[in-house]
C-alpha cells in the first residue's frame, strides 16, 4: 500500500483538481486508488453511497477514482453557518455546532477518527492520494491540526507542496513555506509542483531552480493552465466572486450570491449549455431584469440568507420578475424560501426563529433536528433525474398543490406553483441528468443539448489526467509514495 499527500501554499492553489487528475491517471495506469481529506471546510457537500455527505471536492476525486463515495474519504467536515461558528460533520454525519473558542481542542480530539478512516482506505486501496486543507505555513493552526502535518505526521504520509504561479510570488510563497515551518514538518516535503503556468516553460527555469535550491526539494513538474479544468465542478464559493462576462443571445439564467450558498455546483450543468449564461449576481447589484430564469440556492443558512435577500432588495426584483411572467426556481433552502415562512424552534442556524418567505408558494417550513441525507432517482417534468437530498426541514404543503416531483418508489416532492412558474425542489443534482435538462430548459424556450453532465465530467477528467502524465512526474510521485 502506497501513500502521498498533496499539500498547497494557499488555499485556491489547484490541489483539488490536481489530486483529482493524479488519481484518474493512477487508475488509468491499473492500480486501485482512492482519495482522502482529513479535514474540509465547504457548504458544497455530496451525499455518499453510506448514507452521509462529504465534500463535493471529494466526490470528484471518487469518480475519478472510479469509486463509490463514502465517508471515508472526508472524515470531518466544516460547513460554515456563521462568521465564527461551522456545523461539524464527523463520518458523514452531524456531530454539533464548533466556535473559534472551542474549535482547536475539538478537532484535536478528532485526530483518532480521521486515522481509523484513513486505515480502511488503505486496506481497500493499492495507493490513497491525500489532499490538505488551506495551508501549512499556516503556523498559527499548527496545535491541533489534522488537516496537514498533523495528519501527515501521524500517518506518516508523504507530502508534495503546491504552489499557485498564477497569482504571483510563488518562488516566495515555496520558499517561505520552508522557512516558516518547524524543521520535523518540512522534513515530510518530499518535493513542490508548480501549478497555474501560463507562457514558456523555459522563461520560469531559473525560477524552478532557485526553489530547488533555496528548500532542497526537488521539483515533480510546471504544470500549465489546464483547460480540464473549466469543465469540472468548483469546490470553494471563491470563484462565484471572479468577473463574468456576460454573452449576448443566450438564455440568462440569474442566481443571488447569498453568504452562505451552498451546493451551487447545481448550477453547473447549466452554465455548459450552448444556449444559456449563467449570472452570479454579487451583493450590490440588482438581479438583471432579462432573466429567463431565476434560481435561488442552497443555503447553510436559511433564515439569514432570507433576510439578506431583503437587505440587497433582491426580494423586490424576484417579485418583480414573476409579476413580469418570468420562472423561478428554488432547491432546498431556495424551495424554503419561495413559502410562506420559515421557522427555527430548536436554533439550529442560530438566535433569529423565524422569517417570513417570498409567499411565491402556498409551504410553511419548520427546520428541525434530523438531517436528510439520501440518494434520490424519480420523474419530473416528464422525465427521469437521478440527485441527492441535504437538508435540516420539514416542508409543509398546502393541500391540493402540484408536486415538482415524484421520487422512487412513490414519494412527492417539492412544488409547482398554480401558474406553472414557480418551482421549488429539495432535490440537488437534477440538472446532471440530460433528458429533464432538456425538458426544463424547453420552459425557457431554449434547446438544451440533453448530454449527461456526469459524463462529461468523466470525459474532462481523462482530459487532466492526460494533461499530467504530459507536465508532471507522475513516476517519481509513486516511488516516493511506495518509500512509505
Amino acid at each position: 500500500m502506497a501513500a502521498i499527500m498533496l499539500q498547497g501554499t494557499g488555499s485556491d492553489v489547484g490541489k483539488s483538481v490536481l489530486v483529482a487528475g493524479l488519481c484518474r491517471a493512477l487508475v488509468n495506469r491499473g492500480l486501485r486508488v482512492l482519495p482522502f481529506k482529513p479535514q474540509n471546510m465547504s457548504n458544497n457537500a455530496a451525499v455518499t453511497v453510506d448514507g452521509g455527505e462529504i465534500g463535493r471536492a471529494q466526490a470528484l476525486q471518487a469518480l475519478a477514482c472510479r469509486a463509490e463515495a463514502h465517508t471515508d474519504m472526508n472524515p470531518v467536515l466544516l460547513k460554515p453557518q456563521a462568521d465564527r461558528t461551522s456545523q461539524l460533520i464527523v463520518h458523514g454525519q452531524v456531530r454539533g455546532t464548533l466556535g473559534s473558542s472551542n474549535f482547536r481542542e475539538a478537532r484535536r480530539a478528532l485526530l483518532p477518527e480521521v486515522l481509523a478512516s484513513w486505515e480502511r482506505l488503505r486496506q481497500r486501496s493499492d495507493i490513497v492520494v491525500v489532499e490538505g486543507a488551506g495551508s501549512p505555513a499556516e503556523i498559527n493552526l499548527r496545535a491541533g491540526d489534522i488537516a496537514n502535518m498533523g495528519f501527515a505526521r501521524a500517518a506518516n504520509v508523504p507530502v508534495v507542496l503546491v504552489g499557485d504561479i498564477d497569482r504571483g510570488g510563488v518562488i516566495a510563497s515555496l520558499v517561505g513555506t520552508r522557512a516558516v515551518i518547524a524543521p520535523q514538518d518540512a522534513a515530510m516535503i518530499r518535493g513542490f509542483i508548480v501549478n497555474k503556468f501560463r507562457g514558456d516553460p523555459a522563461l520560469f527555469a531559473d525560477g524552478y531552480a532557485a526553489i530547488e535550491e533555496r528548500t532542497g526539494w526537488r521539483g515533480f513538474g510546471l504544470v500549465p493552465w489546464l483547460s480540464a479544468v473549466s469543465r469540472l465542478p468548483s469546490e470553494d464559493a471563491v470563484v462565484l466572486e471572479r468577473a463574468h462576462t456576460r454573452s449576448d443571445g443566450k438564455a440568462i439564467v440569474a442566481c443571488p450570491m447569498l453568504p452562505r450558498i451552498a451546493n451551487f455546483d447545481d448550477l453547473d450543468p447549466l452554465k455548459a449549455e450552448p444556449g444559456v449564461e449563467v449570472v452570479m449576481v454579487p451583493p450590490g447589484q440588482p438581479i438583471p431584469a432579462e432573466a429567463a430564469l431565476i434560481v435561488l440556492p442552497g443555503s447553510k443558512a436559511t433564515i439569514a440568507d432570507m433576510e439578506f435577500v431583503r437587505q440587497q432588495g433582491w426580494d423586490i426584483d424576484i417579485l418583480a420578475h414573476h409579476r413580469r411572467g418570468g420562472m423561478i426556481l428554488g432547491i432546498c433552502a431556495g424551495f424554503q424560501m419561495l413559502g410562506q415562512s420559515i421557522a427555527d424552534p430548536h436554533g439550529i442556524e442560530g438566535q433569529t426563529a423565524y422569517a417570513p418567505g417570498l409567499a411565491l408558494l402556498d409551504a410553511q417550513t419548520v427546520l428541525g433536528q434530523r438531517k436528510a441525507l439520501l440518494q434520490v432517482s424519480g420523474r419530473a417534468l416528464g422525465e427521469d433525474f437521478t440527485g441527492y437530498e441535504m437538508h435540516m426541514g420539514q416542508t409543509t404543503l398546502a393541500p391540493g398543490v402540484q408536486p415538482f416531483a415524484l421520487l422512487a418508489p412513490d414519494r412527492p416532492d417539492g412544488m409547482i406553483s398554480a401558474d406553472g412558474r414557480v418551482m421549488g425542489t429539495y432535490c440537488h443534482g437534477l440538472f446532471s441528468s440530460g433528458a429533464f435538462r432538456r425538458a426544463f430548459l424547453a420552459r425557457l424556450r431554449v434547446e438544451g443539448d440533453g448530454v449527461d453532465h456526469e459524463a462529461r465530467v468523466d470525459a474532462a477528467l481523462d482530459d487532466l489526467a492526460r494533461e499530467l502524465e504530459q507536465h508532471l512526474d507522475i513516476d517519481g510521485l509513486l516511488t516516493i509514495a511506495r518509500a512509505t
